[in-house]
């Protein structure tokens, strides 16, 4: 009650407090990790924690967290169809559903709005990796365009190649060298992957980009590139 009557500082105790739960109940409800430091999203919960305190009636027999999550997921929801507002609205007045706040809203519309949501996040996500990674690659003298050219048409070429990039993304004492010089530990990589000296200066860029890739933070070129840390032998060669 002191809370809505102005006491402010107690308002701010109360909401750091569930800061917790509102990123719990965020995290749900987007169906991934949100970052209070970061994510629009926890931004738009707190404030309909805040709302929520506000707009809380005891007397409707209903608990406050209970009435607080609805407000969020609902102020989440306009938030996900405020981003897409190029999606037509669906007309299936079936598919209309009550929360504790005796709003209705359309759950299919509701998510399809997410899902699109997701794609354009994912979208985003992926431009930054392309810009941060082509800008780790500019180093060794290599492009993001010269990654996928050179990237082995065949199977096994790949599979040997990556193997020999996942053994030098795993030894730290290599990839630090590899920063500090721009240099393949050629030899080192020969004897510890069996493999000549011109089958691995032949794919210097490649091995480089890939091993890059994955001693970083690159997920979507992890699948875009198909990269897959293979535990097999790789002594034979395979000439791509």
């Amino acid at each position: 009650m002191h809370i809505r009557q102005g006491d402010e500082k107690l308002r701010e105790r109360f909401i750091a407090e569930y800061s917790p739960y509102i990123a719990k109940v965020t995290s749900r409800f987007s169906k991934r990790y949100i970052d209070p430091e970061r994510d629009d999203e926890f931004s738009i919960a707190l404030l309909a924690f805040n709302e929520a305190i506000d707009g809380f009636d005891s007397s409707a027999g209903r608990s406050f967290l209970g009435f607080a999550k609805t407000v969020m997921q609902r102020r989440l929801i306009d938030y996900a169809r405020k981003e897409h507002r190029h999606l037509q609205s669906v007309p299936y007045s079936a598919f209309d559903s009550e929360g504790e706040d005796q709003t209705a809203y359309n759950a299919l519309e509701t998510k399809q709005a997410l899902a699109a949501h997701e794609t354009s996040r994912s979208d985003t996500e992926r431009r930054i990796e392309i810009v941060e990674l082509s800008g780790e690659l500019e180093l060794y003298g290599i492009t993001f365009m010269e990654l996928v050219e050179q990237s082995p048409k065949h199977a096994d070429s790949r599979a040997m190649l990556i193997s020999i990039a996942s053994r030098l993304a795993d030894t730290a004492a290599w990839m630090e060298s590899l920063k500090a010089t721009q240099k393949l530990p050629v030899k080192e990589l020969m004897d510890a992957c069996g493999v000549s000296r011109k089958t691995i200066e032949r794919n210097r860029k490649y091995i480089i980009a890939i091993a890059i890739i994955q001693s970083g933070h690159y997920p979507y070129m992890n699948d875009y590139l198909r990269i897959r840390k293979s535990d097999e032998n790789v002594s034979k060669e395979v000439s791509r």
